[in-house]
């Protein structure tokens, strides 16, 4: 997969960006190559940069007592930034780390700005990611206080068919809100007691 074909991603499944304003999102942009397991952004860090995945994989995740745990994950044709940071005036809380060996088209805030006041189509197309990402963020919400950890683990499942094969188990543990042991169970079913 290519920069142009990751843009053209999000203009076909997100909402349409004209021919120019992608030529200019692409021009604009830096196309940088991470390294797996590299940290992008860290806790406190302030930070207007964003990352369009052209191939990897990130997340972004919370230290809490030591713990590691996984807030959310993005893959090819989506969009990782430090949410609070990127769209707020404060330090993030998160980590932004690529998972996977990745290239990504790497902006910053105020080329989305400015993108934004010069195309309203990228403006919509900001407007729908930011959506999706609260619809997201609910839905997740919604099923840690509802549904049990089965449910959680197959509703993950039905969002991204492949993240065993790309996400180590404990990341996929914690943002399910369950146990590495937990989620062995839920997965080889006829381990259970």
């Amino acid at each position: 997969m290519s920069p142009q074909d990751s843009i053209r991603a999000l203009s076909d499944n997100i909402s349409p960006l004209s021919e120019e304003c992608q030529a200019e999102l692409l021009a604009r942009s830096s196309l940088k190559t991470f390294s797996k397991g590299e940290v992008v952004v860290r806790e406190g860090q302030y930070s207007k940069r964003a990352f369009l995945i052209v191939k990897g994989s990130g997340r972004a995740y919370y230290l809490k007592d030591g713990k590691d745990i996984s807030d959310w994950f993005s893959f090819e044709n989506e969009i990782m930034a430090p949410i609070f940071s990127f769209f707020g005036d404060g330090p993030s809380p998160h980590y932004c780390e690529f998972i996977e060996d990745s290239t990504a088209l790497e902006f910053s805030k105020e080329l989305m700005d400015e993108l934004g006041s010069a195309h309203h189509d990228f403006e919509r197309l900001i407007s729908r990611i930011v959506t999706q990402t609260l619809l997201g963020l609910c839905t997740r919400l919604n099923a840690i206080q509802f549904n049990k950890a089965d449910e959680r683990y197959e509703q993950l499942l039905q969002m991204y068919p492949n993240i065993t094969n790309r996400m180590p188990l404990t990341h996929i543990a914690s943002y399910l809100g369950i146990t590495l042991e937990t989620l062995s169970r839920i997965r080889n079913p006829k381990n259970r007691i």
